[in-house]
């Protein structure tokens, strides 16, 4: 079942995040499905930690635009969504390559949502998971 209520496509949610941290990082959208979004971010010199490892901060980023976007655009016309909470759990290092995301809604109620992402490695092993809790904001006025 088709989850959107406002137009949504990988060309609008690119048009949304020109000059902000996600373009900075290199994040990129990839699919929109009737149920979920994918995006990626890439592992390079903006985007490691000292080790060598992709930053765990970078992968709150990936999960956090994922997860509020597909909020944002399943949430009724007029309507906003804001960040209430967040958590991942960094399951396996990635040092090359790209992290891909894919968000799914656990709960879309009238003034939360809650959404899962899973970050996978080329190979396809999970490498982080995410949950993040947003607050639905009805039109002022």
């Amino acid at each position: 079942m088709r989850i959107w209520q406002k137009p949504i496509s990988v060309e609008l949610l690119t048009a949304g995040t020109r000059k902000t941290a996600d373009e900075h990082l290199g994040i990129e959208f990839v699919e929109v499905g009737d149920d979920y979004i994918v995006g990626r971010v890439p592992v390079d010199e903006r985007t490691r930690q000292p080790y060598g490892l992709l930053h765990g901060g970078v992968s709150v980023v990936l999960a956090e635009t994922l997860g509020s976007c597909g909020a944002a655009f399943s949430c009724p016309p007029g309507y906003r969504a804001v960040g209430l909470d967040i958590n991942a759990n960094h399951l396996r290092g990635v040092t090359s390559g790209w992290v891909t995301g894919t968000a799914r809604s656990v709960h879309r109620g009238r003034t939360t949502h809650v959404w899962q992402i899973e970050l996978r490695d080329a190979a396809g092993n999970l490498t982080c998971i995410s949950r993040i809790t947003m607050a639905i904001l009805a039109p002022a006025g």
